[in-house]
């Protein structure tokens, strides 16, 4: 089975859901996704991390990302779970939970590692841009939650590395400096590009103020 690295292609799939069969390409469109596995339903972490997921619901829509869940269970177990769900949490789960009973997207992406267990899913995260590359991988041990706080920040990084010459630094957060990408040399292209101006601490760490969305 092949491992997914960053700039793979993410798989296209069609599965079914507590909401329907989803093709995945259709359903991410021309958005950023976050597809992530869980170990099974009705378990306690899971609750918790998908209730705080559907709490972020306008996080994930102003960075026009879409997020799907999956678990191993069938689609009425999600169902039935999505009701604890939103009372235990108090929420409203607002987006799919794939119902990968035969492990097709689970065996796609690799969610299953038999050292840790046979058959449930670890606790896998893909983040995919618009073109359907593979942005970011993470890979939890069943017992650890995810920080979803996280997941925002690191899309946070890559819609603005995307689109200016920057990188973020350690503990980067949105609207913190910025380190300017060595390969820029001219002076006059780093006055276009950082109007805002920039610190040389080193020849190859230069920082800037967060460029403008």
């Amino acid at each position: 089975m092949a491992t997914l690295r960053l700039g793979d292609t993410a798989p296209d799939f069609e599965q079914d859901s507590d909401i329907g069969p989803i093709k995945f390409y259709d359903y991410l469109g021309d958005s950023w996704g976050v597809l992530f596995s869980h170990p099974a339903d009705f378990t306690p972490v899971c609750t918790t991390e998908l209730g705080y997921t559907a709490k972020l619901a306008d996080e994930f829509a102003k960075r026009n990302v879409k997020v799907i869940a999956v678990s191993v269970d069938d689609a009425q177990s999600h169902k039935d779970w999505i009701k604890d769900i939103n009372d235990t949490q108090s929420t409203t789960v607002n987006f799919p939970i794939l119902a990968d009973s035969d492990r097709k997207v689970s065996d796609l992406y690799d969610m299953i590692h038999p050292n840790a267990s046979n058959t449930a899913t670890v606790r896998s995260v893909f983040i995919i841009d618009p073109n359907k590359k593979v942005r970011l991988t993470l890979t939890y041990p069943a017992s650890t939650g995810r920080n979803f706080n996280e997941i925002l920040r690191v899309i946070d990084s890559l819609q603005l590395t995307d689109s200016h010459s920057v990188a973020t630094p350690v503990n980067w957060q949105d609207g913190d400096d910025c380190i300017i990408v060595p390969s820029i040399k001219d002076e006059a292209e780093l006055k276009a590009k950082f109007p805002k101006g920039y610190t040389v601490v080193r020849p190859y760490l230069r920082t800037t103020p967060q460029p403008n969305k």
